[in-house]
């Protein structure tokens, strides 16, 4: 019932935004926290191009409407950052690793170790990340962050046609004992 739940909320509220999010696969396992409501904000400054540039990133994570068994008084996370890279469009369609915390209401913390999978089709930009939380609440459970968001802008540098500043994505989050 929750996971009908979840993936109704999910549908009506990226429905809002114009994109419809797919609920992330069930698991064997017992789920240990799901945010129905996430979004990523990600900024490039200066915009990247089709060109390798230098440029800072600076991304923020909301996880919101967050229920967990295991932790009750759990309700939202967030997870932020900045680092600098050297990118191009392209890059931003090849499949990385990606290491952060997320920090949730209760000051508690999650550090996340994954495998970043995009795709781009149109102006259609999702990421699925799934990997294992390394460190502090939930250690050892997997992790699954299913997002999208749509940017004529990226789908345009990526053809070598301007560049891409910022894009918003939203999606579920869902932590899972193993």
């Amino acid at each position: 019932m929750r996971r009908k739940l979840t993936a109704l909320l999910v549908v009506l509220i990226a429905g809002t935004a114009g994109v419809v999010v797919p609920a992330p696969a069930a698991h064997a396992g017992i789920l240990d926290v799901t945010c129905a409501l996430t979004s990523s904000t990600i900024q490039y400054n200066p915009p990247l191009s089709n060109t390798p540039t230098t440029s800072t990133v600076t991304a923020n994570h909301l996880y919101g409407a967050c229920v967990s068994a295991s932790v009750p008084a759990i309700t939202s996370g967030t997870a932020t950052g900045s680092v600098t890279v050297t990118r191009s469009c392209l890059d931003l369609l090849a499949s990385s690793t990606v290491t952060f915390t997320i920090t949730w209401n209760t000051g508690q913390t999650s550090t996340i170790s994954a495998n970043y999978s995009p795709t781009l089709v149109g102006p259609v930009y999702t990421t699925l990340s799934t990997g294992v939380v390394t460190g502090g609440l939930f250690a050892g459970d997997t992790y699954v962050n299913d997002r999208s968001g749509v940017s004529p802008p990226l789908a345009l540098c990526a053809l070598g046609l301007g560049t891409f500043s910022s894009i918003t994505m939203y999606g579920v989050l869902e932590i899972t004992s193993v």
